[in-house]
């Protein structure tokens, strides 16, 4: 029987082979279905539902046309790019065959395989970096809009509701691109190969969560064309009940990246679980991949609070239901606990996978083995165990429980003690290492340094009185920037350049990476510790214009944020000339012991002609070898 291996070429006087299906599909026809969905999905609602007497909509029908609309285009978008071949074909009682599958894997396809839905995880992973990059570059902007309109104290060019617009679509678009910063690209790139598989659990699974993000950015971006998100990034109801139809693309953003955080986090689990290579006990296994399993950890059951809550506010809006309103028996309190629910342990799903990647750094750059192995699975451990009970330290002024103010206060304090333990281990590690200084060297430093503020200052919002004056203020921002952005982003783009070899080929240019590295660090700490003094002199959050007592302050921040966009443009630059004609790299660039540096550049399809057997661990810098 003929397959699509053996169709021969085509030769004069015969017609090229017809295509099948699965090869025709790719982002194009995914934008194309997608749109059509969209289109199809509205008019369908407008004949469907029911309208005034006059033929005009009714005010309910609004949101439910626009999140109609976004179902459609969900829909078109996942079968148009290939997502929902497989599960239909199973239905049908015929599975993909092997040849589908290799091209499903991207085999022998060259730069198209990354336009299309590929299930080999290295594409996905590079498919994940380039996603994130670009998610970060929007967030980036709506930054500068949000710093430069705060230059003086009248406030700038934007209206108020476009500057709370700008505001809300800033701050989710960034938490987002926080989440998959590292357990996206290097997550689903290294990991595998790290554990000495040869590919994910569930490859199909793993395309599904990156092509499920690319579906939902449109979702949120159209909100700038449907009146914005004027509530800020955290879309408290009741009020959002009340926004435009903008905060319908808000929901529906959530509701997908949720789903596609999920798909990831049972993904990776199974993977890490069932899938490490012979003799990679837990003992064994390298540092990263215990903060990539943490972080998915805890968002496999919180971030389903956050689609839930997300769903009920669709409701309230859609179908005239009263979840958040008083009026008919509901409370906004059940949103604002929905959401904290997720909302803490999101901080930590961020923060995990970015210090676990530079302490897997450290022992390479220092050539000492990570000092107390065993301490840094307690940190981990004890961070994501007491992450979950903090939620309500978000909520002291909102009258909410007073009587738990105080254990939720003494659960906010008690995770400084694990987080001390990743601090121990890190400067452990360092201290009198050989070092190597290199740029993701430096970033340990910076992440003590910067982690180290922004913790102290959290002590200081875990008790009740001080949160009570300083809640609602710029403190606020600084801090939450410091732990995110200070530590979180400084491990990301520490991860970039030390993976860029094996996922590129070619070495990140070094000058330019120390460029962008103090560019980034001094523009960040000038512009945010600008903001705590604006914050403990009183300045309010989220307010286009203020006193002109905040200026001076207002003026440093919005100059580190110039300073923060300059070094991102330079890393960015980094990326795009080392890709493209950067240094070939060697196998292993760094010396170090992971698994990943130990298969060629580039990485064959199945990682591992014959899959490896470990004998020790991957930290035995200084050792006698055997």
């Amino acid at each position: 029987m003929t397959t699509m291996m053996d169709r021969p070429a085509s030769t004069p006087g015969h017609s090229a082979p017809k295509k099948a299906l699965i090869e025709r599909l790719n982002i194009f026809t995914a934008f194309g279905l997608g749109i059509i969905g969209a289109i199809v999905f509205w008019y369908l609602a407008k004949a469907i539902l029911p309208a005034n007497t006059d033929g005009s909509y009714i005010k309910s029908n609004r949101d439910q046309y626009v999140l109609l609309a976004m179902i459609g285009w969900l829909i078109g978008f996942m079968t148009g790019i290939g997502a929902l071949v497989g599960p239909f074909r199973w239905l049908l009682g015929k599975d993909l065959s092997h040849e589908e599958n290799l091209f499903y894997a991207g085999k022998d396809q060259g730069v198209k395989r990354y336009f299309r839905y590929t299930t080999d995880h290295k594409v996905v992973g590079i498919q994940y970096l380039v996603t994130t990059m670009v998610v970060f570059f929007v967030g980036g902007v709506l930054a500068m809009l949000i710093r430069t309109n705060l230059g003086h104290a009248g406030g700038g060019w934007l209206q108020p509701q476009t500057y709370n617009a700008i505001v809300g679509m800033h701050g989710i678009i960034m938490i987002v691109a926080t989440i998959i910063m590292v357990t996206g690209p290097f997550g689903n790139f290294i990991m595998p190969i790290m554990i000495g598989a040869r590919d994910m659990a569930f490859p199909r699974l793993n395309a599904l969560s990156l092509w499920l993000i690319i579906a939902a950015i449109p979702c949120i971006l159209s909100s700038i064309f449907l009146g914005g998100i004027p509530t800020g990034w955290v879309a408290y109801n009741p009020l959002a009940s009340q926004g435009p139809p903008g905060q319908d693309g808000y929901i529906m953003f959530i509701c997908i990246f949720a789903l596609s955080t999920m798909v990831a986090g049972a993904n990776i689990t199974t993977t890490v679980i069932k899938m490490r290579a012979k003799g990679m006990t837990w003992n064994r296994t390298p540092i990263f991949i215990y903060g990539v399993v943490a972080s998915v950890a805890l968002a496999l059951p919180a971030f389903p609070f956050f689609f839930l809550s997300q769903v009920l506010s669709a409701m309230d809006r859609a179908t005239g239901s009263t979840f958040y309103d008083t009026r008919g028996g509901g409370s906004g309190w059940l949103y604002e606990n929905l959401f904290w629910i997720m909302g803490h342990p999101e901080v930590y799903v961020i923060l995990i996978p970015a210090v676990a990647a530079l302490m897997e750094m450290a022992p390479v750059f220092t050539r000492r083995p990570l000092f107390s192995f065993n301490m840094a699975i307690m940190g981990i451990a004890g961070i994501s165990g007491l992450s979950v009970l903090v939620w309500a330290h978000h909520m002291y002024t909102t009258g909410w429980a007073p009587l738990l103010n105080g254990p939720f206060m003494l659960t906010t304090e008690l995770i400084s003690i694990p987080t001390g333990l990743l601090f121990l281990v890190l400067i452990g590690t360092l201290w009198r290492g050989r070092l190597w200084m290199t740029m993701p060297t430096a970033s340990i430093y910076a992440l003590l340094w910067n982690f180290m503020i922004g913790g102290v200052t959290g002590i200081y919002l875990s008790d009740v009185p001080i949160d009570g004056a300083l809640h609602g203020s710029m403190f606020v921002t600084a801090h939450f920037h410091y732990t995110l952005m200070g530590a979180g982003l400084t491990g990301a783009i520490a991860s970039l350049v030390y993976w860029f070899p094996k996922m590129t080929g070619r070495m990140f240019d070094k000058t330019l990476s120390w460029i962008g590295f103090w560019f980034v660090q001094i523009g960040f700490n000038i512009a945010f510790i600008g903001m705590f003094l604006v914050g403990l002199a009183g300045q309010p959050r989220r307010v286009g214009s203020y006193a002109a007592l905040f200026d001076r302050g207002n003026m440093i921040t919005t100059g580190g944020a110039y300073l923060i966009m300059s070094g991102m443009l330079v890393l960015l630059y980094g990326v795009i000339s080392s890709w493209t004609h950067g240094a070939k790299a060697p196998m292993n660039p760094w010396f170090a012991k992971t698994l990943e540096w130990s298969v060629p550049n580039p990485v064959p399809l199945e990682n591992f002609d014959v899959l490896p057997v470990v004998t020790s661990d991957a930290y035995g810098y200084g050792k006698a070898q055997s």
